[in-house]
C-alpha cells in the first residue's frame, strides 16, 4: 500500500491492516499488528520528513510517500515499511518523561524478530515478523 508521508499515514495504515487481517481471518492478531504498523509507519513518515516537513492543502511539498507491505507465510505475519531515508533506525531508551522514543522498543517486544535493510536504489525497509496466533 502506497501512503503519502503525512501525519494521517498511521491511521490509514492501521485501517488497511485491520482490513487485510480480517480478510485473511487473522482477527486475533489485529490489535498487535495495528500497533506494530503504527510504530513503523510513524517512524517512516518522520524519516521521510512528513511530520516535520512543510504541508500545504493536506499534501507534502515534496510529494513523498512510504510503502506498507503485509504478507503471511505458514506461521508468521511479515510487516515491511519502506521510506526514502538511508539512515538506519535507532532503538533508544526513553525516560519516563519522554513523549517519544519507545516505538522500536515496542516493536522488539511485540514481534518475533525485526530489522532493516538499506536498498541500493535508495531508502530502507524496516520489517518485523509476528507468529500467527490461532
Amino acid at each position: 500500500m502506497l501512503i503519502a508521508a503525512l501525519p494521517s499515514a498511521a491511521g490509514r495504515a492501521r485501517a488497511y491492516t485491520r482490513w487485510a487481517l480480517r480478510t485473511w481471518r487473522l482477527e486475533t492478531m489485529i490489535e498487535t499488528a495495528e500497533l506494530l504498523v503504527s510504530e513503523l509507519v510513524t517512524n517512516a513518515v518522520k524519516a521521510t520528513g512528513g511530520l516535520n516537513g512543510s504541508l500545504r492543502a493536506g499534501r507534502s511539498e515534496t510529494g513523498s510517500s512510504i510503502y506498507l507491505c503485509l504478507s503471511t507465510f505458514s506461521e508468521k505475519l511479515l510487516i515491511e515499511v519502506w521510506d526514502r531515508s538511508d539512515e538506519s533506525p535507532h532503538r533508544r531508551t526513553a525516560s519516563d518523561d519522554d513523549e517519544n522514543g519507545r516505538g522500536l522498543v515496542l516493536v522488539q517486544a511485540l514481534s518475533k524478530d525485526w530489522g532493516y535493510e538499506t536498498l541500493h536504489s535508495g531508502g530502507k525497509i524496516v520489517w518485523c515478523e509476528c507468529l500467527i496466533l490461532e
